[in-house]
């Protein structure tokens, strides 16, 4: 780099004090209102606040106004299509739950209303989803077999709905919406991927017209009561059974081929007849059948809450993907809200967990939608069915239903998002594969656990042990950067650049205090074998700390304490704001000195460079001098 000409940098400032409350009212702020949602109602009048309030906690107060003839007409065509799915998805799925049908139906005309009410997604089409439904089935299924005692079970999974909702609801109220995001992409994509095989296995009983089958949902027990029991097994079930999915998954295909066709795929279950039995109606007041006083309460909240958080993550993701496509923001918060008020309601009128699945969310998509009013057309479509058209309804084989369900488990089996996790990160592929093997080789909720901890952990180590980098300079500039990632980068005599890549808190500190040691220690066994100069200063890059705690206080003074006594300096390059004011109170930068703190990296390399060359300098006129004197 020469010897290039050093002017005095810009000294690093320390950020004013602000008051405490100041202070925690912005975290506050920062971390449960990012959105800012209160500037709309700054200078307005208190009845315009009145009126904005409303119309934000009740988004159908702020579209309805504006509603038009045309949005009905597109509304009405998308809430009928969707409720020729809901029908045969809402019996399915029930079944899927060990519940009577009719709760399916039930679980299609009274949330909609409400999400119509509450919810911000003008895509969004709610309904009952087989992964909660399996998951309900599981759970409560090991305490309370249904079929011994379908009372109890019933009371049961109202109750679960009950307190999912509640959970859902208080979330959304608190703004706590960051906890959903727990559950990553990768353990979403294993654990519904797991899931829908664990459906599709369950759906052989069906499939192979069997009687008797396994309580367990795990693979080895499915196959072990499949196979033990060939003799039973019915072929005209299995032919009639792989004909009727051959014709669904035709269908399906046919609609992604050619998008505008997309009502073949949502129309083609009722083209056969479903169940019988049904009986007529709307859905009574199911209030006094919550089983508070149980003594499997505590299975039923945890049953709730899990279902709650993957309706959670199904719905609000599903909601914003669709939100993406025609430009418009929905809030997640919110979301939580009406996804809590609507399963709420549903649990005092006969229904079960619901949310916005994909399937039934994509078709009221296709259809040209423009409202939640689609919701309201698809509820009364439903309301329909229960008054006047459950005794069109009559039974056919379970096998009809089973191949309805593995058509709609397919589609989330998604192998090409596994495949993209591989290419991409293979420490999600880990996790994706950890959920999808617990689900598939456990259970439904020993793969969720698996999964969710492997993701904590990976981030864990990620906060524990952070990357540090040896900085180089690019050639020709006086930018620096990794050198790994740029090979070209030179090494700057006499100086060791690094980067710490993360803030630095207790759980992280020892062990930055250790890797800044072994990076000294290794630089200058490096220059020894080399020959080259000596090492002199140790920059350390503190643009990517954005914070610190007292723990890394100490580790900055230990890590000073440890460069003196190799006779070296320390030297601090961009300071963030939180750290330099710490590093103020703690009287460390009295310790190291104002002037080894600055603003660059590219400044800080200036000015070590000006030193050694000024050192230079006067160790030859010492030499110089000594040398005339001996002469």
């Amino acid at each position: 780099m020469g010897n290039p000409c050093y002017e005095c940098p810009l000294p690093v400032a320390i950020p004013p004090e602000k008051p405490f409350l100041e202070s925690v009212k912005l975290g506050i702020k920062e971390t449960l209102f990012p959105d800012d949602p209160f500037r709309q109602f700054k200078n307005q009048p208190a009845s315009r606040k009145f009126i904005l309030a409303m119309q934000y906690f009740v988004p159908i107060l702020d579209w309805a106004p504006r509603y038009t003839l045309e949005l009905f007409k597109a509304d009405l065509i998308a809430g009928i299509t969707i409720a020729s799915l809901a029908v045969p998805q809402g019996i399915s799925y029930a079944s899927l739950a060990s519940l009577p049908p009719i709760i399916g139906l039930y679980s299609s005309f009274v949330p909609p209303l409400v999400y119509a009410m509450l919810g911000s997604s003008k895509d969004l089409a709610v309904g009952t989803v087989a992964v909660a439904s399996l998951l309900i089935s599981s759970m409560l299924g090991k305490e309370v077999n249904p079929n011994e005692n379908a009372k109890l079970y019933v009371q049961l999974a109202f109750t679960a709905t009950f307190f999912s909702g509640v959970f859902q609801a208080t979330l959304g109220f608190l703004r706590l919406g960051f906890i959903v995001d727990f559950l990553s992409h990768a353990t979403i994509v294993g654990f519904m991927g797991g899931a829908a095989t664990v459906v599709c296995l369950q759906q052989l009983k069906g499939i192979l017209g069997l009687v008797h089958f396994s309580h367990g949902t795990d693979l080895v027990s499915v196959m072990r009561s499949v196979f033990s029991q060939t003799h039973q097994w019915r072929w005209e079930s299995g032919v009639l059974g792989c004909c009727f999915l051959f014709f669904l998954v035709l269908t399906r295909y046919v609609s992604k081929r050619k998008p505008c066709l997309f009502w073949i795929n949502a129309m083609a279950p009722l083209i056969f007849q479903v169940i019988g039995n049904l009986k007529k109606g709307l859905n009574p007041v199911s209030v006094s059948e919550l089983a508070f006083a149980s003594p499997y309460l505590g299975t039923a909240i945890k049953t709730g809450i899990i279902t709650g958080v993957i309706a959670l993550a199904e719905g609000v993701a599903v909601g914003r993907s669709f939100a993406m496509f025609k430009n418009y923001h929905i809030d997640g918060n919110k979301e939580m809200i009406a996804f809590g008020m609507m399963n709420i309601a549903g649990s005092c009128t006969s229904c079960y967990l619901t949310t916005g699945p994909f399937s039934r969310t994509a078709v009221n998509f296709n259809a040209g939608c423009k409202t939640a009013g689609s919701n309201i057309v698809m509820a009364a479509a439903v309301m329909v069915t229960l008054l006047f058209l459950t005794p069109l309804f009559h039974y056919v084989p379970v096998v009809v239903l089973s191949s309805i369900i593995i058509a709609a488990m397919l589609g989330l089996i998604d192998y090409e998002a596994a495949i993209g996790l591989w290419k991409v990160d293979k420490c999600d592929f880990v996790v994706c594969m950890s959920a999808y093997i617990g689900v598939v080789f456990g259970s439904v909720e020993t793969g969720l656990i698996i999964a969710v901890a492997i993701s904590l952990l990976r981030m864990l180590l990620s906060v524990a042990r952070p990357r540090t980098f040896l900085l180089g300079n690019i050639p020709n500039s006086m930018i620096f950067r990794s050198i790994d990632q740029y090979p070209v980068a030179n090494n700057v005599p006499g100086v060791l650049i690094l980067q710490i890549d993360t803030p630095i808190y207790f759980a992280n500190a020892n062990y930055l205090r250790e890797r800044i040691s072994r990076w000294i220690y290794e630089e200058e066994e490096k220059l020894k074998s080399t020959g080259g100069s000596i090492l002199q200063y140790v920059i350390l890059d503190l643009s990517a700390v954005g914070s610190t705690d007292t723990s890394g206080i100490s580790m900055f003074k230990e890590v000073k304490k440890n460069i003196d006594r190799r006779g070296l300096k320390l030297v601090l390059a961009n300071p963030r704001s939180e750290v330099i004011k710490k590093l103020g109170k703690s009287k460390f930068i009295e310790s190291i000195g104002q002037e080894w703190i600055y603003l660059t990296v590219g400044e800080a390399v200036a000015a070590c460079n000006f030193k050694l060359h000024a050192s230079k300098s006067n160790n030859q006129v010492a030499d110089e001098l000594d040398a005339h004197n001996n002469v």
